[in-house]
């Protein structure tokens, strides 16, 4: 039986230590807006996320190809090894930020340690391509701010307390539909590349959406913490807007296989619903800290896996 490459090998333990940690940094923001009704609980919510991360890129996978090909081409010799430098610098910088209490897009990092790689690897980058992805990437939040504006306005127009909770599974669901079909492929993407397959199988998705959900139950507590409480004085007709307001923008960059940072989009609803109804319910000095977090995040990672990766380049003669 042929021994597997060291650098898959490697690459391989990467993959799953990214999904694990996506579920950390992920999981418990998609939560986070509903947990003020007890309509969607905890442990219903993480299984609905491991049940559609796994099913949705069945029928769309679009956004894990351009992560894997439209950035850069990591089909080269040498690619799995600059692949593990873009992952190992994107959770890198993640942690660090999360250490300083500054919670921040894993997409973004994964996006700039991507790009940071292939150029420093000198594997083909389209520089089109990045700027069309980081163009989606700052309207998706302003989309979602915009959106969520108008929507919480309507449903406390037009719903009831009781209703709000049949609005609320609506909205979770259309919110984790949205996840799976666009920021949640990133780590289907290191998959491919580590693996590699083409499409989504079936067996690969489920052990994405496995090892997704035992991070989602790690970090639930901290990560729903944040935007729940930190952004704005939240009430439960926030928390639904926002989660439609972001489902809506996040599918419709799926539709043309743009990845972008559902927590972002989410967090652009949420400031767009306290707005709607008193900016002073809203904490400008978090969402400042957030946001400067977010423009820090893809340079800092394109940086450090460009370096990391043009350093391993030379060793290797």
């Amino acid at each position: 039986m042929e021994r597997m490459p060291l650098d898959a090998v490697a690459l391989i333990a990467v993959a799953g230590l990214f999904a694990i940690v996506s579920g950390v940094n992920d999981g418990g923001a998609l939560l986070a807006t509903g947990l003020k009704l007890p309509t969607v609980r905890p442990a219903t919510g993480i299984l609905t996320l491991v049940v559609l991360v796994a099913l949705v890129p069945l029928l769309s996978h679009q956004v894990a190809v351009t992560f894997v090909t439209r950035l850069a081409t990591f089909d080269g010799p040498g690619s799995k090894i600059a692949m593990t430098v873009a992952v190992i610098s994107a959770l890198a910088v993640v942690t660090w930020l999360s250490s300083r209490g500054r919670p921040t897009s894993l997409t973004l990092a994964i996006v700039g340690g991507l790009t940071g790689a292939g150029v420093g690897w000198g594997l083909p980058v389209s520089p089109g391509s990045v700027a069309l992805v980081l163009a989606f990437g700052v309207a998706a939040p302003i989309a979602g701010g915009l959106l969520a504006w108008v929507l919480i306005r309507a449903l406390v127009a037009i719903t009831t307390a009781r209703g709000l909770s049949s609005w609320h599974w609506a909205a979770f669901l259309l919110q984790t539909v949205a996840y799976a079909a666009n920021d949640g492929q990133k780590m289907l993407a290191v998959f491919m590349i580590a693996l590699g397959f083409a499409g989504a199988p079936l067996p690969y998705t489920t052990l994405v959406a496995v090892l997704f959900g035992i991070g989602a139950l790690y970090g639930l507590p901290k990560a729903g913490r944040t935007l729940s409480r930190e952004i704005i004085v939240s009430r439960p007709a926030h928390g639904v807007a926002a989660e439609l307001a972001a489902g809506t923008s996040v599918i419709a960059c799926a539709a043309v296989g743009m990845p972008v940072s559902m927590t972002q989009a989410i967090a652009g609803g949420l400031i767009g619903a306290g707005v709607a109804v008193g900016s002073g319910r809203v904490r400008w000095y978090a969402a400042v800290k957030i946001v400067a977090a977010w423009l820090f995040t893809l340079p800092a990672a394109a940086l450090l896996a460009g370096v990391a990766a043009f350093v391993l380049k030379g060793l290797r003669g």
